[in-house]
């Protein structure tokens, strides 16, 4: 949960500094990126990659955290709602950035509903869906936030909700720190996840689980699953169809850029061109999951 919330974290401070930059404004790009490295420092030193981790796996984690690195996240969490702060004072009442944002991008609850639109875009437009409160997973129906939403549904309710999102991720990431349970961090399940390396040299069932593993895959019953969850950009999920193997029948996406994007021909319709950049960026596409 904590590296969930950290993404997040990460991916809005992306948003907010990418949206001013597209706008005109640089200043809160680089005050945003600031923060931005010292989250991807964090993951690059509980994984070695700064993005896409792969760092959750089936059964658990890769291997646990080093307690100097949660100190370091810790003193980060403690310092953000200074920097947040930050951010809003250079952006939220400043008369340039909402003459360019108030107003413009409209998206009614109705369209956003029927057009698919999911995360930040949809909760902008006044409806209050979030995976982590219709349909929790990992823990967080027993976490404190909220669900921020916008009345207007434009541009600006859009950087609102995101950046009251920041502040929700805060405070799950404090939360989730408080609460850092001891103890293992992978399942004693054998058939999904690998043996660790000192298990190999005194077991022949491990070698084999272990082979198999590799070999085979993991063997998950017959039949077909959907599972979302609710992404920087809204509700990420994977539809995958078993026939027993080791190798799914059938793998689908569903990407929230590819959904959130189509809302883009509805909300510059009427406007100037202009006002497209600031449409575009408020929807936050990430094109290589849109085209997938």
């Amino acid at each position: 949960m904590l590296l969930a919330e950290l993404t997040r974290l990460s991916s809005h401070l992306m948003f907010v500094g990418s949206l001013a930059l597209d706008l005109g404004a640089s200043s809160p790009f680089l005050y945003c990126f600031r923060e931005r490295e010292k989250i991807l420092d964090f993951f690059e030193g509980i994984s070695g990659a700064r993005m896409m981790t792969s760092f959750i796996r089936p059964g658990g984690l890769a291997h646990d955290v080093e307690p100097a690195l949660l100190e370091s996240v810790s003193e980060l969490i403690e310092k953000m709602p200074g920097y947040i702060d930050t951010y809003e004072e250079l952006l939220t009442g400043n008369p340039i950035f909402k003459e360019r944002t108030e107003g413009i991008g409209r998206l009614s609850a109705d369209d956003a509903l029927a057009l698919g639109v999911s995360g930040p875009a949809l909760r902008g437009s006044g409806i209050a869906l979030d995976m982590r409160k219709s349909n929790p997973y990992c823990g967080y129906q027993t976490y404190d936030f909220e669900i921020p939403t916008g009345t207007v549904g434009d541009c600006f309710d859009r950087y609102l909700v995101r950046v009251s999102e920041m502040r929700q991720s805060v405070k799950i990431c404090r939360q989730a720190l408080d609460r850092m349970p001891p103890g293992g961090v992978q399942t004693s399940d054998r058939k999904v996840m690998p043996p660790p390396r000192e298990e190999l040299a005194r077991s022949m069932e491990a070698v084999i689980h272990h082979f198999k593993l590799w070999t085979e895959g993991i063997r998950p019953p017959v039949g077909e699953a959907y599972v979302g969850v609710e992404s920087p950009r809204g509700e990420l999920g994977f539809y995958v169809v078993s026939d027993g193997s080791g190798r799914p029948v059938r793998v689908h996406e569903r990407a929230p850029s590819f959904a959130n994007l189509q809302a883009l021909p509805r909300i510059i319709e009427g406007g100037v061109v202009a006002d497209v950049v600031a449409c575009i960026a408020s929807l936050d596409p990430i094109m290589g999951e849109v085209d997938r």
